[in-house]
């Protein structure tokens, strides 16, 4: 089964998934935020059954939780908990908090090493945020096993 995670923002939301192993994540989508919550959990649990439709059942999904340095919310905090409870509501998996501080920065490290130009970054940036998010994720899991 694949672990699917997010990477919520304000304008985009990218997408990672997992090797059915659930051992390495990768980059999957980015899609545009529809400006709600109901309407970008249904987006979601949409790409859900399209990767169970291609055979890549999903039995977990990972929320990026955005958080300050210091622990304490952010303005996005209470939207990507909202997101996560809708997420839950609508599919029926099992939703985890996962946080993603400096996973963005992180990402735009990773990416302009393979990339220079900026503009092609920013299309891609939000995915590669989501896989960091989701591999952090799996490598704790493997630390519990």
């Amino acid at each position: 089964m694949r672990v699917l995670a997010i990477d919520v923002g304000a304008k985009r939301i990218g997408v990672a998934l997992s090797d059915p192993t659930s051992t390495l994540a990768s980059p999957w989508r980015m899609i545009p935020s529809l400006g709600s919550i109901q309407g970008d959990a249904a987006a979601i649990a949409a790409l859900v059954e399209e990767a169970a439709r291609d055979g890549d059942a999903v039995s977990t999904i990972v929320v990026g939780l955005p958080l300050r340095l210091d622990g304490s919310a952010t303005d996005q905090t209470s939207r990507a908990r909202a997101i996560a409870a809708a997420l839950e509501s609508v599919t029926g998996l099992p939703i985890v908090l996962q946080d993603e501080r400096l996973t963005s920065r992180e990402a735009e490290s990773r990416l302009a090493l393979r990339e220079k130009d900026w503009r092609k970054r920013k299309q891609k940036i939000d995915a590669a945020a989501a896989a960091i998010v989701l591999q952090d994720y799996l490598d704790a899991q493997k630390r519990e096993d």
